[in-house]
């Protein structure tokens, strides 16, 4: 059985994920800080609970011992992530706004693959999916004919930037490993107030086919339910 852990996994995209990936067989693991709402999460879709705070190295390397004595992971979803003062203006943007989003959505993506490389470097057919966003794109961002383009900001997209080019070398350094970054689109949840268009089902599809590619499937990928997305 394919073993999965999804980070921030107790709510929107990351639970939508965590029951579709279950409902494809998968032995399904829920991060989360939040103990409470993690198990309640985790009791509800039979998936399994690990305590997992992306911006705490004594957490992460916790929840990758509970996984190594489990008996070891297939798949990872690097889903966690926040928004910060999101809808602040540029000039009122302070260092400490956007170094508190990259502390989550860019270093802990970094903490949570060094305590779980070498977890996934024994599976037989290993796969990191980074949830990304078009907001992420420069390509998108810098086309007047996307919604992306009219918003402005600097902590969020920068750290979704950021983790798209973490995908890319990490897909160079480990090319035994599928790793793929997706963009799950305007999708209503949390984050946005449930302002999004989708439906956390449909903001899933990428992750989730992501998720599921074998060995010979794409790597260093950025896509969104719709296909490929540029850079």
């Amino acid at each position: 059985m394919t073993t999965t852990l999804i980070t921030g996994a107790n709510k929107g995209l990351g639970k939508e994920t965590a029951r579709r990936l279950l409902a494809e067989g998968h032995d399904v693991w829920i991060g989360a800080r939040d103990p409470e709402r993690g198990r309640a999460a985790a009791d509800e879709l039979g998936a399994r609970f690990v305590a997992l705070d992306v911006t705490d190295d004594a957490s992460v390397e916790a929840a990758a011992r509970t996984l190594t004595e489990a008996g070891g992971l297939d798949v990872l979803v690097n889903n966690a992530g926040i928004i910060g003062r999101y809808g602040v203006p540029v000039p009122d943007t302070t260092v400490e706004d956007v170094a508190a989003v990259h502390a989550t959505n860019v270093l802990g993506v970094v903490r949570v693959m060094q305590a779980f490389v070498p977890l996934l470097q024994r599976s037989p057919a290993p796969v990191v999916v980074n949830v990304s966003s078009g907001l992420g794109s420069m390509g998108v961002c810098t086309d007047p004919d996307t919604i992306e383009f009219g918003v402005v900001g600097l902590a969020y997209q920068s750290s979704k930037a950021a983790l798209n080019m973490l995908t890319v070398q990490y897909a160079k350094q480990y090319p035994d490993m599928r790793v793929n970054v997706v963009d799950p689109g305007y999708t209503a949840t949390d984050l946005n107030g449930n302002s999004g268009h989708q439906t956390v089902e449909e903001g899933t599809d990428a992750a989730v086919a992501m998720a599921l590619v074998g060995p010979d499937g794409p790597t260093g990928t950025y896509t969104s339910r719709e296909g490929p997305l540029p850079w």
